[in-house]
């Protein structure tokens, strides 16, 4: 798995944008209490049973595969040119 520039800033923005998408389908938002890794798993889960991000393989869905499919997920959502994308 290959070291992405700004990978804690982008999987902050993809939380963020994830959690609106959770709302606007009619989920309730997260407490404040609930961790990332809570966060990062249910938001990966929504997207892939709504065909929106393609499955990790069974023996790949960890916390760290899952993060990296996230800001895989949110960097092609980035219009170009934004701060995050940057070199």
């Amino acid at each position: 798995m290959k070291k992405i520039k700004h990978e804690a800033q982008l999987l902050k923005k993809a939380l963020q944008i994830g959690e609106q998408y959770a709302a606007k389908r009619g989920f309730t938002s997260f407490d404040d209490g609930t961790s990332n890794k809570i966060k990062i798993e249910c938001i990966y889960r929504l997207l892939v049973d709504d065909k929106i991000i393609v499955p990790l393989a069974s023996d790949k869905e960890d916390g760290p595969n899952m993060k990296h499919k996230l800001v895989l997920w949110i960097q092609k959502q980035l219009p170009e040119g934004h701060a995050l994308l940057a070199d």
